[in-house]
């Protein structure tokens, strides 16, 4: 995801140097045409080389500038692209933002997450829309086990891009690692909204299973434990007791059994949630969007599609496109905002 957004950005550039350069580089912008194409294919050695000829005839070349520095990163030598991207900052150009960003992306792949964290703020403060920014501050914040920064940070991301799964999908995870089970468990949810039937999404649905076993992930080693709130705390505590309550009914095989629990649970952690009028993103995003779900009639399909890995259930979805179609005109039309 990361590097097709700095592809964007490097088409971007192309695009707007050629008119900046057209008089006087028509070679030089020949051979950034190539390099651009050199990195869609990953071929970052090549590449390199098509800038460093694009930038003897034109030193100053802002898409050449950053250009080199994406290819060194993607040929792992990242690094000595950042004179380069000093270069792009330096210009107070509408592509210093775009340069902080990749500079970001350098320091964390060297491990440097310091050095990355103050990269990317530096483009917040100058773009404060800039989506991107977020999202790769808050991936370096969770490798970090920062996960209250890095909840601050992907929210801010799913503000500015409300249809991001990745950020929904930290987002999860980062709850759950502070054993907020109600925001990670919708947040898994949601993140499966987005994208369905795939390595990821079948990844996620185990941690649904965890959540509704009552399951918790153990601290890291060295890290204490996470101190959970009271109305974390409330709403984990809804979770166990409408499994519990659901449970002592049978049904007619594991996804009707998951649609009444996830039916149960999603009406429970809406109305304690609108109660506690407490973390607005929670509340108004996640808990209301799922509690209209749960009123909704697209619960049976939206528990065979969380699990559509699941081979039953992947016959009931073939077998019912008329249900399938029902709930995803729902997605399309529920109210939904932060």
């Amino acid at each position: 995801m990361k590097s097709r957004r700095l592809l964007f950005i490097l088409f971007a550039l192309t695009g707007i140097c050629n008119g900046i350069f057209a008089q006087d580089g028509g070679d030089a912008q020949a051979f950034i045409r190539e390099a651009v194409q050199l990195n869609k294919d990953s071929k970052y050695t090549d590449a390199i080389d098509k800038y460093t000829a694009a930038l003897k005839l034109e030193p100053e070349n802002l898409s050449a500038n950053y250009g080199i520095a994406f290819s060194l990163l993607g040929a792992d030598r990242g690094k000595e692209g950042i004179p380069y991207l000093e270069k792009v900052i330096s210009s107070n150009s509408t592509y210093t933002t775009w340069a902080y960003d990749l500079l970001g992306s350098i320091y964390d792949k060297a491990r440097e997450p310091a050095k990355a964290i103050a990269a990317y703020r530096a483009g917040i403060k100058i773009d404060p829309k800039y989506q991107t920014l977020y999202y790769n501050l808050g991936l370096v914040y969770f490798r970090e086990k920062d996960y209250a920064e890095a909840e601050k940070c992907v929210i801010e991301s799913m503000k500015l891009d409300p249809k991001h799964a990745n950020s929904q999908r930290v987002y999860a995870l980062v709850c759950f690692h502070q054993n907020k089970r109600a925001n990670a468990l919708l947040g898994f949810c949601s993140f499966i909204l987005l994208e369905p039937n795939t390595a990821r999404s079948t990844e996620a649905y185990g941690n649904i299973e965890h959540i509704l076993q009552g399951g918790n992930l153990k601290a890291d080693p060295g890290m204490p434990l996470s101190m959970v709130d009271a109305n974390s705390i409330a709403l984990n505590l809804a979770i166990g007791k409408a499994i519990f309550d659901t449970n002592k009914k049978k049904y007619p095989g594991p996804a009707d059994q998951l649609t009444a629990e996830l039916t149960t649970i999603f009406t429970a952690i809406g109305q304690l949630a609108d109660k506690q009028n407490a973390d607005p993103v929670f509340r108004k995003y996640f808990a209301n969007y799922f509690f209209q779900l749960a009123q909704s009639a697209n619960m049976p399909a939206f528990a065979r599609m969380i699990h559509e890995a699941d081979p039953e259930n992947a016959k009931w979805i073939s077998d019912h496109p008329l249900y399938m179609n029902e709930l995803y005109g729902w997605v399309k039309t529920a109210e939904r905002g932060f």
